[in-house]
């Protein structure tokens, strides 16, 4: 089989509301798409969601980035298997972004990462129908991942709430309560938030049974932080995600001595050197591992691979308006992995105006949903809603 084109696609989706949290407020994603069609006519679609505040990418950054790269000379041989593609794939080497990058994206390796998750997803997706398999069977062909290997029949997600005005979050509260589910995310650390009177209306509301985790999305410092955890800790707080900004994470590890509540690492966690640093130095308790922002579908199981071998948990997140393409690749990593302390993903009817998929993948009660069987990402791209969303489009490569 050869990949006779590979096209990308700058697409706007807006957000039915707008998500807000400490670091950002968001009602559109500028989302990178790829469309990868191999000789025989399948094709296979990929998606990825450029953050400055991540990963350091924009939209334009990774459009540079695609133009400036030499796609077509990377697979100039024929790929002749599932287990071939994936070892191509890693060794795709994207242009250097230094001729284009903002002055303030990160200096660390993850630039890139939505690039290369878009392209990894839209070729292994057209391979995997071509071989007719599920994308799922690419963690069984990778040997790292023998030790967290799994095969669910169905999934459990995770509830969110986001910042919003009190009243909001109460009704948001009470009907995540109702839908039944196990765990939920609280966005915490707003400015004027009282955090305290947050965490002690949520759990009277969801009850002790509910599993509570908060996410800070860098709102505070090392030095605040023990005092600040310590007020939250009464009301059984599971873990508290990215507390503080990237430059202040390796004081961490002096600080987490001081603190009973574990720490995820997001924004800090988006690539292997990442993860190998927060490992070393003692940073975190727990990975927040995303698709988009870890670079694909593989190096997110390398991710997982690494926090398991280190006795560290995981959890598969997601970014804010993933379209139904990165909610199917969700789907198959988290029916074939094993240990995902929390799942999140899935909200395309609740949060999307356009999935782009004919499938609607939104969770059901309780935040269950089943696996995806069908070959490739399992899903149907529809590409009259893809025509409707489409800002720029960009041929990367045409036999």
């Amino acid at each position: 089989m050869d990949i006779v084109q590979l096209t990308a696609y700058h697409v706007r989706i807006p957000l039915k509301h707008v998500v807000r949290h400490a670091s950002h407020a968001r009602e559109a994603n500028d989302t990178l798409l790829v469309r990868c069609t191999l000789d025989d006519g399948t094709t296979g679609w990929g998606e990825g969601l450029p953050r400055p505040y991540v990963t350091g990418e924009t939209i334009d950054t990774a459009w540079s980035q695609l133009q400036a790269t030499d796609i077509a000379a990377q697979f100039s041989p024929r790929l002749t298997s599932l287990p071939d593609t994936i070892e191509a794939l890693d060794n795709v080497t994207l242009a250097d972004h230094s001729p284009f990058a903002p002055q303030h994206a990160t200096p660390r390796d993850c630039f890139g990462n939505s690039v290369r998750c878009a392209l990894e997803l839209s070729i292994l997706d057209a391979v995997c129908r071509h071989e007719r398999v599920p994308l799922s069977q690419v963690t069984s062909l990778l040997p790292a991942t023998k030790p967290i290997r799994h095969s669910a029949l169905s999934v459990r997600y995770s509830g969110i709430l986001t910042a919003m005005r009190p009243m909001a979050q109460v009704r948001s509260a009470i009907k995540q309560r109702l839908y039944g589910f196990p765990h939920c995310k609280v966005k915490v650390g707003m400015e004027r938030s009282d955090d305290v009177r947050l965490l002690r209306r949520v759990r009277r509301i969801m009850g002790r049974n509910v599993d509570l985790r908060i996410d800070a999305n860098e709102a505070w410092t090392c030095n605040e932080l023990p005092a600040t955890l310590e007020a939250l800790s009464p009301f059984g707080i599971s873990c508290v995600e990215q507390p503080v900004r990237h430059t202040e994470v390796p004081e961490l590890a002096a600080v987490r001595q001081h603190i009973s509540i574990p720490i995820m690492l997001d924004e800090s966690l988006c690539s292997l050197s990442d993860g190998r640093r927060a490992i070393d130095e003692g940073l975190c308790d727990l990975f927040n591992i995303r698709l988009s922002k870890c670079g694909g579908f593989v190096p997110s199981l390398r991710l997982a691979v690494l926090a398991h071998q280190a006795g560290l948990g995981y959890q598969l997140g997601c970014q804010v308006g993933e379209t139904g393409i990165l909610s199917a690749a969700g789907r198959h990593f988290a029916a074939s992995v094993a240990g995902i302390r929390f799942l999140e993903g899935s909200y395309d009817r609740h949060l999307v105006t356009e999935r782009l998929t004919a499938q609607d993948l939104t969770f059901g009660y309780a935040g269950r949903a089943p696996v995806l069987n069908a070959p490739g990402l399992g899903v149907t791209i529809d590409e009259a809603a893809v025509a409707r969303c489409t800002v720029r489009q960009l041929v990367l490569r045409e036999r």
